[in-house]
């Protein structure tokens, strides 16, 4: 069986030798040097629709895999990490995806979002979900309109609530707005296994369109409760930390993929953790972060095919353990 490895040394690239360091976030420190525009990768077109989830409050539709900007969409504009991001939000859009998650507090990974959807064209295609991540009133009015100029917006899909932060005063505000219909859901956030609790809690008391939530093989504290709740309340799930922010590729390196994975098509061990996620009935959505044209091409192979049965969803959170 391949893993991310195999698959990311055996995918061709066009014969510019398009350069495809790892993104790290940036600050912003020193002048970006001039680049030249990236070219197509030659990455074969996979084959299949992506599985679909519907959004309870509304019976729309979208694809189960997505797309997140932390740390790998911090980039300098104009330089040549962004000119790679490019190819990979071609990629990302070509293959079917729609959800694309950013939040204010990532840098600039909204000014570079709403710059890549914007020259692309991508915008209308995109089911844009962005954060509220402030403490006040009048600071969450004005991170709002920073937000819509910089992603060269005047609405988003999905407002969320980040990290229950002053969640009080931005749900009401979260609702104003998509009365006003500058969004069309409103969501609660939250990344970390101590706070499951307190957003099931104001979910069931709030009943927001959304939750977004850390669930993954080594994690899996969430369809415990927290799942099951969204389930029956019927708000939608979106997942964030899928890879334990790339832990999980250090505990797999020279490890083999189950023998099972091939009857399911899953070729990578991200195809596997996402492939995980999505098959809890109760998620929408998963959200990994990545810059990489062979890497987005990767993880959307997981929205494709069969999901894991509960048997090997089980099998896999025992070896993680």
């Amino acid at each position: 069986m391949r893993t991310r490895r195999d698959f990311l040394t055996t995918v061709s690239l066009a014969a510019s030798g398009l350069a495809l360091a790892p993104l790290v976030a940036c600050t912003g420190n020193g002048a970006a040097q001039p680049a030249q525009p990236v070219q197509s990768t030659s990455i074969p077109h996979a084959t299949g629709a992506l599985i679909m989830r519907t959004i309870p409050a509304t019976g729309e539709q979208v694809p189960a895999i997505g797309a997140g900007t932390s740390g790998s969409y911090e980039v300098p504009l104009g330089s040549a990490d962004y000119n790679t991001l490019q190819e990979t939000i071609r990629v990302f859009f070509e293959g079917g995806g729609r959800v694309f998650d950013t939040s204010p507090n990532y840098t600039n990974a909204d000014e570079v979002l709403g710059a890549l959807l914007d020259e692309g064209g991508w915008r209308e295609r995109c089911f844009l979900a962005t954060k509220i991540a402030a403490d006040s009133r009048a600071e969450m009015e004005a991170q709002w309109a920073e937000s819509r100029r910089r992603l060269r917006t005047d609405r988003v899909e999905l407002l969320q609530v980040h990290n229950l932060r002053a969640w009080e005063i931005a749900l009401p505000y979260a609702r104003e707005l998509k009365a006003q219909g500058a969004t069309k859901y409103i969501g609660l956030t939250h990344f970390v296994e101590r706070s499951h609790a307190d957003l099931e809690r104001v979910m069931r008391a709030e009943k927001p369109d959304f939750i977004q939530v850390n669930y993954s093989v080594n994690a899996p504290e969430a369809a415990r409760s927290l799942l099951p709740a969204a389930q029956e309340l019927g708000v939608a799930v979106l997942v964030n930390r899928a890879f334990d922010d790339g832990k999980l590729f250090a505990e797999v390196q020279g490890r083999a993929l189950p023998g099972w994975a091939a009857e399911l098509g899953i070729t990578s061990w991200a195809q596997m953790f996402l492939k995980f996620a999505i098959s809890h009935p109760a998620v929408t959505a998963v959200i990994p972060a990545t810059g990489k044209p062979d890497r987005q091409a990767d993880n959307l192979q997981a929205g494709r095919g069969e999901l894991l049965s509960r048997a090997q969803q089980e099998e896999l959170v025992a070896t993680f353990a």
